[in-house]
This record gives structure tokens, C-alpha cells and sequence, in this order.
């Protein structure tokens, strides 16, 4: 059995205004604008390009409805709301509105870019008011730490962390801290922040409170927080401190590292400080007496020392008895030897050695050492007059040239003198370098030994007997030798004889059989007119040989005197004649001494 369907009466409608007005036109002007009233409270003004808040009205698998007061609600993914896990209908979410009406009349939202918009908005207040964010550490970085900031990335400088250094950045990742930002640049969406400033303003006033109450002598605890090659920077308890190197340690270290390391706890004594520019100056050794003071009293002058060489200069070395004890070994005690010599050449830096004291002046810290000392003074040996006594032959090493001759070192601390005119028999040397040079080794004879005065006169042209001895019976008053001029004067001449010797002319004499004047490189035939064998000198004339006849004695103004024949020559080619007559010096000495043998033995016959 169906139930009957119950009709209830409906009230009468006029067609006829329905007809005749059309829909909506039979209200009063009162009516309508109570309606549109009413309207426009339930539908929100949006701007396109803003943030504004919305409603969850429906939530699917992939998207979530947002009424946003508009006349059409909103739909936005939902990978969007993953950091709202326990989202539900009702919740009231901030969103970006991207365009009001697309294409297919939908209002687009995005909550992506609403929590960017609002994450600059937050850190440009938080700039702008000076307020505390709390942080999260996501990782590090080259030079500090990522952090992140109303889910903006942000840059932690290394340096704005902490106010001491940090060595190890990982320790923080993954850990809360609070920042402050110190700088924004929206063209490259960078935000720089810094913990330090946080830390700085607590130390402020501790700062303070150290540098009023600082005082010279004053002694205080910090925590070593840099290091350097000069010294160490300490932190104080807010305000750093320099402790430099020469202040760590009474004896000598090359780099802080030697004994202190970085976050070593040590108490320092105040040097010195500068209030205004804030620079305090501390020691660590001054805390300890000086090694001085407790040098033993055992070390005199004279005592010998061990130690060990902890510089050595230009001019010396240092050598530590002890850690702030040294003493100079200057480079003229390191050998007995006269000439001086690179420090470098007989120890090197931690050379373990020992030395004499020279000196000693406890009251201004000072010491002289020596390390000759500890062997015999090469003068003072016994058997120096028998080791050098004259006529003995020895060999040396040259080791400085003079104008007036060369020394020559026999020994370590012995050298002796070689005037320049003890080099050569035949050869006048102006300048010892002519001869030879220095490192050269020298063979020479003993003239005259002074012990007492430290004199040693040595000759090289004593090892062969005195060619003129010889020369005088082959360059006879009136012989003729084929001589080469090496030199001409305004009055003399200078001559290149056999044998390696040298002779002079007066210029007049110097006229050839044609009447012209020899020039220099020409070699002639001479004449001897004189031969003076303690002056070594030979004079000499080609005009007697081409007039073949004994021509007028000499004046005495025509003859060169010691001045004139010994002064510089110019110099000039030698003939091919005299080049053999140079290759006979001393070698030929021996064939010179049989000549006159011979000669001898011949005027023994000859008179029989």
C-alpha cells in the first residue's frame, strides 16, 4: 500500500509582473542595496600579485581548496603544504595570488611563493628592529656555515660565529643558534648573519671592566686564540692581548709553536697597554727569573762552556750555554787564521760545541766566547823557529795582494809577506797580481822570521840562484844582442833583451842607418854600453852599432837614472825573435850557469 502524497496549497504569484518586468524588477531601491550589501560581505577585494590569507575548505591527494573570500575559491598542489603535515579543513594558511581569472576562469594560487614573500618580509623586519632569530644549521660551507631562516638560506661567516677563531665548522651542523642579519642584497637574494655580535654585546661590558682595571705588572689568565709567526693572540676574557715572540721564552725559539698551542689556558703578566686604541702587550717569560741571575758562579773568564749554536750571522755566532744565557763567538776567535771568513764555514745552527769565555760582565748580560782558544796559538809552539827557520822552503796559498807585495798563508795562523820585489830575478813586477793570484799556491823561502811580533818574510825568487851573477859575463860592456823595444818614454826607451830581462836606450840612441828613429815593436841590434848588476840594470844603444865605429862616451844626462828606468812602460808588440828569448827565464838559469863554467874554464886555458 503506497502512502498518498500530501499537496500543500501555494500561495498565488503574478504572472502578469513576472511577464511584463522580467526577473529581479520588482524589488525597491531599498531592497536592492540591502542585497548588494549583503553581497559584498560575503566576497573579499583580492589583488592580484600579494599575499593574502586563506581557509582550507577541502583537501584531496593532490590538491588543497582554499576559500580566499573570493567569488571562486582557490586550488593549489599539494606538495605545497609538506611542511603541514596535520593539516586540516579549517586551518587558516597564507597564499600568493598569481592571477585572479586564467584561461579557464580559475583563481591560481601559490603558498610557495607566499612563505618566500613573507620570509624577506620577516628578515627585512628583523633587520630593520634588531631582533634575535633563531636558526637552524643545514651545512657547511667554503668559509663558514648555511643557516636556515625563515626558510631562507642564509650565510654565517666563519669570522661571525664565535669571537675566538673556529677551526672545525662541522661541529655545528645540524644544531640550533641565534643570529642577528647584518646584511641583505635582494639582487642576489644573499642574507649574511652573525652570532658573534651576540656574543660581543654580552663581552662588552666585561671588556670594560678588564680595561679599567688593567694595570702594569698585573697578572692574568687566557686562552691562547691565534697564532702567528710574531707572537700569539690571547683572549683575555673579552679583549685580546699580544704576547709576542721575543716575550715567550728567555732563550731563543723560531716560532710560537715551539711551545705553546692554539686554546692553551696560560697566565700572562701585563706589559704594557693602550687604552684608546685598546692594545695590551703581555710576557710570559718575565714571570720567571732571568737565566742570568742564576748563572753559575763556577763560569769565569777563562772557563771552558758547551752549548748550542742558536744563530750564526755575518759576523759570528751565538752560542746558548743555557735557555737565555748566550754568548758571541765573533768570527776573528773562531780560527787562528788572519784572514776572516764566512762563521758558515765552521758551524751551523744546533751544532753542539764548545768554547772559551773571553769575556764575562754579568751586570749588563753580556759574553765573549772563542773556540781558537781551546788549541795552541800556532806562533807559540816551539817548534815554530825550527819549522821556519831561515832558508827552509815551504808552500802556501795566497790569500791577499797588495800594492807592495802578497800574503801567503803557510799554515792556519801563520802567514807571511812576500815583498814584490822578492818575486822575480829578471822581471820588474809593478803589482803582485801581474804575477799571480790570490788562492794560488806559492812555493817560497824563509828570509827573516820575528816570533815575539808575529813577522814572517818570505821570497819566491830566493829558490833560484841570482841570474845576474850569470848575465854579467853574457852582457859584456860592448857585446851586441838582438833586443825588441816594448816601450818608448820622452827620454828612454824600454828593451826586450834575450833570456827574458829588460834593458833601456836613450831615445837618441834609438837613430837607424837611414836616420830614422826606431819604433816600438822593432827589434835591432844592441849595443851594451853599461851594466849595472846591483840595480839590475842594462844599458844599451843601436846608433854604435850602425856607425861601426866606438862612438863618444856617454854623457851622464843621456843615462836613465833608477827613477826613470824603473817607471811604467807602455805596453807594445814583441817581435817573434824576442818571444823565444822570453820563454827562457828561470828554466834556463841552469844552461846559463854551465856557460859561465865554460867561459871560466876557458880563461883557465887560455892563461896556462
Amino acid at each position: 500500500m503506497s502512502k498518498e502524497i500530501q499537496h500543500q496549497p501555494l500561495p498565488d504569484f503574478d504572472w502578469d509582473k513576472a511577464a511584463d518586468k522580467g526577473f529581479g524588477t520588482g524589488y525597491s531601491t531599498a531592497d536592492r542595496d540591502r542585497f548588494e550589501q549583503m553581497y559584498e560581505t560575503t566576497i573579499s577585494p583580492v589583488q592580484e600579485k600579494e599575499v593574502v590569507k586563506g581557509i582550507v575548505v577541502g583537501i584531496t591527494d593532490r590538491e588543497v581548496i582554499l576559500n580566499i573570500g573570493f567569488k571562486s575559491d582557490g586550488i593549489v598542489s599539494s606538495n605545497e603544504f609538506r611542511d603541514l603535515p596535520g593539516m586540516k579543513i579549517g586551518d587558516e594558511v597564507e597564499v600568493y595570488v598569481e592571477n585572479q581569472e586564467d584561461a579557464q576562469g580559475q583563481l591560481v594560487l601559490s603558498r610557495k611563493k607566499a612563505k618566500v614573500i613573507t620570509a624577506w618580509d620577516n628578515i627585512q623586519k628583523s633587520f630593520d628592529e634588531d631582533v634575535v632569530i633563531d636558526a637552524n644549521v643545514k651545512r657547511r660551507t667554503k668559509g663558514g656555515l648555511i643557516v636556515d631562516i625563515f626558510g631562507i638560506e642564509a650565510f654565517l661567516p666563519g669570522s661571525q660565529i664565535d669571537v675566538k677563531p673556529i677551526r672545525d665548522f662541522d661541529i655545528f651542523v645540524g644544531k640550533r643558534m641565534e643570529v642577528k642579519v647584518v646584511k641583505i642584497n635582494y639582487a642576489n637574494d644573499n642574507v649574511v648573519v652573525s652570532h658573534k655580535i651576540l656574543i660581543e654585546k654580552d663581552l662588552e661590558a666585561q671588556r670594560q671592566q678588564i680595561l679599567n682595571n688593567l694595570e702594569k705588572g698585573q697578572v692574568l689568565e687566557g686562552v691562547i686564540k691565534n697564532m702567528t709567526n710574531f707572537g700569539v693572540f690571547i683572549d683575555l676574557g673579552g679583549v685580546d692581548g699580544l704576547l709576542h715572540i721575543t716575550d715567550i721564552s728567555w732563550g731563543r725559539i723560531n716560532h710560537p709553536s715551539d711551545l705553546l698551542a692554539l686554546d692553551q689556558k696560560l697566565n700572562v703578566v701585563v706589559l704594557d697597554f693602550d687604552e684608546e686604541k685598546k692594545r695590551i702587550s703581555l710576557g710570559l717569560k718575565q714571570l720567571q727569573s732571568h737565566p742570568w741571575d742564576s748563572l753559575a758562579e763556577e763560569i769565569q773568564v777563562g772557563s771552558k762552556v758547551t752549548g748550542r749554536i742558536v744563530n750564526v750571522a755575518d759576523y759570528g755566532a751565538f752560542l746558548e750555554i743555557k735557555p737565555g744565557v748566550e754568548g758571541l763567538i765573533h768570527v776573528s776567535e773562531m780560527s787562528w787564521s788572519q784572514h776572516l771568513r764566512n762563521p758558515q764555514e765552521f758551524m751551523t745552527v744546533n751544532d753542539e760545541i764548545s768554547a772559551v769565555v773571553l769575556t764575562l760582565d754579568r751586570n749588563e748580560r753580556k759574553m765573549s766566547l772563542g773556540i781558537k782558544q781551546l788549541t795552541e796559538d800556532p806562533w807559540t809552539q816551539a817548534s815554530l823557529k825550527e819549522k821556519y827557520a831561515i832558508g827552509t822552503r815551504h808552500k802556501g796559498v795566497v790569500r791577499n795582494l797588495t800594492n807592495f807585495g802578497l800574503f801567503i798563508e803557510l799554515e792556519e795562523g801563520i802567514d807571511g809577506l812576500v815583498h814584490v820585489s822578492d818575486l822575480s830575478w829578471t822581471k820588474k813586477i809593478k803589482h803582485p797580481s801581474d804575477f799571480v793570484k790570490v788562492n794560488d799556491e806559492l812555493e817560497v823561502v824563509v828570509l827573516e822570521l820575528d816570533a815575539d811580533n808575529r813577522r814572517l818574510a818570505l821570497g819566491h825568487k830566493q829558490l833560484e840562484e841570482n841570474p845576474w851573477d850569470t848575465f854579467e859575463s853574457i852582457f859584456e860592456v860592448g857585446s851586441v844582442h838582438k833586443s825588441t823595444i816594448v816601450a818608448k818614454g820622452d827620454k828612454f826607451a824600454t828593451l826586450e833583451l834575450p833570456y827574458g830581462i829588460e834593458g833601456v836606450s836613450a831615445i837618441k840612441n834609438l837613430t837607424k842607418e837611414d836616420g830614422t828613429v826606431a819604433e816600438v815593436g822593432e827589434s835591432l841590434d844592441f849595443t851594451v854600453l853599461e851594466f849595472l848588476k846591483d840595480e839590475k840594470k842594462i844599458v844599451l844603444t843601436h846608433s854604435k852599432v850602425t856607425k861601426a865605429a866606438p862612438a863618444p862616451e856617454e854623457k851622464k844626462e843621456d843615462r836613465p837614472t833608477k827613477a826613470q828606468s824603473s817607471a811604467p812602460a807602455k805596453s807594445a808588440p814583441v817581435a817573434d825573435s824576442t818571444k823565444e828569448g822570453e820563454k827562457s827565464t828561470f828554466g834556463d838559469l841552469s844552461v846559463l850557469s854551465a856557460l859561465k863554467e865554460q867561459m871560466e874554464e876557458s880563461e883557465k886555458k887560455g892563461k896556462k
